[in-house]
């Protein structure tokens, strides 16, 4: 046959031999790695019997299997595709019985040793270690009244340990190393991956289902570690570009700063909680942390786009430069280590090089590349290499987004482009659409929500993505040489860089930006369902432009959440509603409506974002007055949430200081928002549109806070205007309470009381005879450990003649009407 007849008969109208055709995807790699990852997921954490008799059944499969398909004839197609079927069921099984081998064998080496026996009895030791991992910032949280310190975390394999009895044993131990925030926060934080160290603490099991370490070491003392080791050659090299990095930025405006080592470098220790939160709100989270979009950055201006990288057409530094196709593919892999030890091996990093690397095989001998069979091959080799990564979280949404952007997103954004979409408007918006729909239902297992303006927070942010990248790395590589060229490359990265966190805090802003869906592995069924009905739906209404501007018109109403709208829907809050009680958990915020889009706000809650949420919902813009009753943490660590996006007039505290560190932090967020500060005045009064209120205590003079904090909570007693009366009695304990009978014994009967201290069995009861509440509001959290409310207390409300609400088993509360309208209406548990 001539070539002009094998052309003819390719069926291509390029040719056979054209370079851009490309044949069907090479499936073969992708059982076999689907199997590794499924059998190392079930092994880790499984007991060694079950795995062993796993594996023995799945090599006796894999053998009969192989030994069926050579037995079969060879001769005629339907025998060589038998044959060929045998040895890929062997060859699934295989990689099955590997992955919970290793599983297995990683799990015996954290099992072995003294170290899993010392940590259940939560003994102390002393050690020595290797770190492994930089040092992380823990985010503060809420336990209670109080609010835990901040501190550092650090992943090290212990090396030997010496027990109390003074036995010592060399073993070598992954463990997760806690750290208080002390006098030597600066050198732990400095510190670097391969130091060695020797600390003494004290030893506890890991959280249940963490099967990463053997144990936690909680460290003595708040010194400076004791470095018995210093870093290796090449980790101090990586050490110093982060570090220059850092000071390159140290100009910029505090999101970029915040926000550029980590798009670079995956370093997000300067982000503060409230970035990162508006992050996670619109799933961009994916951006803090080093993935193959930051690795195809810098290899694509190497090699150019890899479509192009075995033509003679292909673009990038190395064909400028006259480099070979394998000196190329040998610079790349050595930029592709680089890049690891530089962004340390998170999953995600490691997913990327390890495809990366097997792309860069292939164009280094001139095979044909094709990145599907590339990412299964890296899976199946990580997941060999480190089981622990099949259930990694980050290692999971990493191989979704990637498998989505090369099967599902090529498809879509064909299916844009035939229907009269820009070409690479079609690519972004399939790239950003299939990720989401694939990575949502995870998302939601172990999120428990849904984040409704992530495709466009994502096109918005991509726009800025790469050339924040290429600048930063500019930045990264001169710094070392040249610390000024470096500032202004920075400068210049600082731009896009705060582009990005621009559009998070946008998107995060904006009222229905999440939505609230059940969680665990049902929920993420769920949305995976209505995930493929709405991809359906929106294939059939494609000729349907009414049926399709009405879906647009909705997903907008969700988002936008108009106050009307939500009104109509969901009928909360009430028309007329004089107060609420915010859902905020193990806490207190309480909301008193104030005229058009204002309230009076009484404590800020433990959590900025149940706080944020519930004002939203109530329509509330603007805050005359914040209330902060007293400085525990679950009344005022949600104080960023209320101050969000809002007008705050002014903020009034108690007039004891204490705790001090809480009352450092309302200070603190009062100055950085630019709010004053005043102190409540026993006796004041003061009005604000329909109401009219008076400080009743604490008390002047000696003696106030005798009782603790709680007993020097602002109590008010508020009036409206043709409404309910309201007594806040903050977190008020008996004492306190038979204090404020005295003073005001002509205290009188009150529509509405909100029950002290989360309806503990801490109350007097002379008090709540004296003002005999119709309604009594209860604010605390589902499942709490204290056992609030209190049965005891709870009945004696009732006894009085009150109707009890409690927001963990009715969710918000609004009151509305006055006299024999009173009513309250809860919302119900979210």
């Amino acid at each position: 046959m001539t070539r002009a007849a094998v052309h003819a008969a390719s069926g291509n109208p390029l040719g056979a031999a054209a370079p851009r055709q490309e044949g069907p995807a090479d499936l073969r790699l992708v059982p076999p790695a689907l199997a590794a990852w499924a059998a190392a997921a079930l092994a880790t954490g499984a007991p060694g019997g079950w795995i062993a008799g796993v594996v023995l059944a799945g090599l006796a499969l894999a053998g009969a299997a192989l030994v069926r398909a050579a037995l079969l004839p060879r001769p005629g197609a339907r025998g060589v595709r038998r044959r060929v079927n045998g040895v890929a069921v062997a060859a699934v099984l295989l990689c099955a019985v590997a992955g919970a081998g290793s599983a297995w064998l990683h799990g015996a080496d954290r099992h072995r040793g003294p170290v899993p026996g010392l940590a259940d009895r939560y003994a102390r030791v002393t050690v020595d270690l290797t770190v492994t991992s930089d040092p992380r910032p823990t985010r503060p949280r809420v336990h209670g009244d109080r609010l835990s310190a901040a501190g550092l975390v650090l992943d090290a394999d212990i090396t030997r340990v010496t027990s109390a009895d003074g036995a010592v044993t060399a073993v070598r131990t992954p463990v997760l190393v806690f750290a208080g925030a002390g006098k030597g926060a600066e050198v732990w934080q400095r510190l670097l991956p391969s130091t060695g160290l020797r600390l003494t603490g004290r030893l506890a099991p890991p959280t249940e289902g963490d099967e990463r370490y053997a144990g936690l070491l909680r460290v003595e003392g708040s010194g400076p570690p004791r470095t018995v080791r210093p870093p290796t050659g090449l980790q101090r090299t990586a050490g110093h570009l982060r570090a220059g990095l850092r000071e390159a930025t140290e100009g910029l405006p505090p999101d970029a700063r915040a926000l550029l080592p980590g798009l670079v470098v995956g370093d997000t220790s300067r982000i503060p909680p409230e970035l990162h939160d508006a992050f996670t709100a619109t799933d961009l989270s994916h951006l803090l942390a080093v993935s193959g979009s930051n690795l195809t950055i810098v290899l694509a201006l190497l090699i150019g786009p890899p479509g192009l990288a075995l033509r003679a057409e292909r673009r990038g530094l190395a064909p400028r430069l006259g480099i070979s196709l394998r000196s190329t593919a040998l610079l790349g892999g050595v930029l592709t280590l680089a890049f690891v030890v530089v962004c340390r091996p998170e999953p995600s990093v490691l997913r990327a090089a390890a495809c990366g690397l097997i792309t860069l095989l292939a164009i280094g001998t001139g095979r044909r590349r094709s990145l599907i069979p590339a990412l299964a091959a890296a899976v199946l080799l990580l997941v060999l290499w480190d089981p622990a990564l099949a259930r990694s979280f980050g290692f999971v949404l990493s191989v979704l987004a990637t498998g989505a952007l090369l099967t599902v997103g090529p498809c879509w954004s064909a299916a844009m482009r035939r229907r009269g979409v820009p070409p690479r408007l079609a690519e972004v918006l399939a790239a950003a659409a299939s990720a989401q729909a694939v990575c949502a239902p995870v998302v939601a297992v172990f999120a428990a929500r849904v984040s409704l303006v992530a495709i466009p927070c994502n096109l918005f942010a991509e726009l800025a993505v790469a050339p924040a990248t290429v600048l930063g790395f500019a930045a990264l590589a001169a710094a070392p040489a040249a610390m000024p060229v470096a500032e202004l490359l920075a400068r210049c990265a600082g731009w896009p860089a705060g582009w990005i966190a621009s559009v998070a805090r946008t998107g995060a802003a904006l009222p229905g930006a999440e939505a609230q869906w059940p969680g665990g592995w049902r929920g993420g069924a769920l949305l995976a369902v209505v995930t493929v009905l709405v991809v359906c739906a929106v294939r059939r209404i494609r000729g349907h432009p009414w049926i399709a501007a009405t879906c647009v018109v909705l997903l907008l109403l969700a988002v936008l959440r108009p106050a009307p709208f939500t009104r109509m829907v969901t009928g909360w809050p009430p028309p007329g509603w004089a107060l609420a009680m915010c859902d905020v958990g193990q806490g207190d915020t309480m909301v008193l409506a104030a005229g058009d889009g204002a309230g009076v706000v009484v404590d800020a809650g433990p959590d900025p974002r149940l706080a944020d949420r519930c004002l939203r919902d109530l329509g509330i813009t603007r805050v005359p007055l914040l209330v902060v009753s007293h400085f525990h943490a679950d009344h005022v660590t949600g104080l960023p949430g209320v101050l969000r996006g809002r007008r705050v007039g002014a903020i009034q505290t108690t007039t004891l200081q204490e705790p001090w560190e809480q009352s450092e932090f309302v200070r603190r967020t009062a100055r950085a928002a630019r709010v004053p500060l005043v102190r409540a005045i026993p006796g004041e009064r003061r009005r604000v549109g329909p109401l009219d209120w008076r400080v009743l205590w604490p008390r002047a003079g000696p003696g106030l806070g005798a009782g603790g904090p709680n007993d020097a909570s602002v109590t008010l007693l508020v009036r409206t205007a043709g409404g309910p009366t309201l007594l806040l009695l903050g977190d008020l304990e008996p004492p306190a309470q038979q204090g404020l009978s005295r003073e005001h014994p002509a205290l009188p009967p009150v529509d509405v009381l909100k029950v002290a201290h989360h309806g503990s069995a801490f109350q007097d009861p002379g008090l709540l005879r004296q003002v005999r509440p119709r309604l009594a509001l209860i604010s605390c959290g589902r499942d709490n450990p204290y056992g609030h409310p209190s049965p005891r207390t709870v009945g004696a409300l009732r006894a009085g003649g009150a109707v009890v609400l409690r927001t963990d088993t009715d969710g918000a509360v609004a009151v509305t009407g006055a006299g024999t309208g009173l009513r309250a209406v809860p919302r119900g548990p979210v």
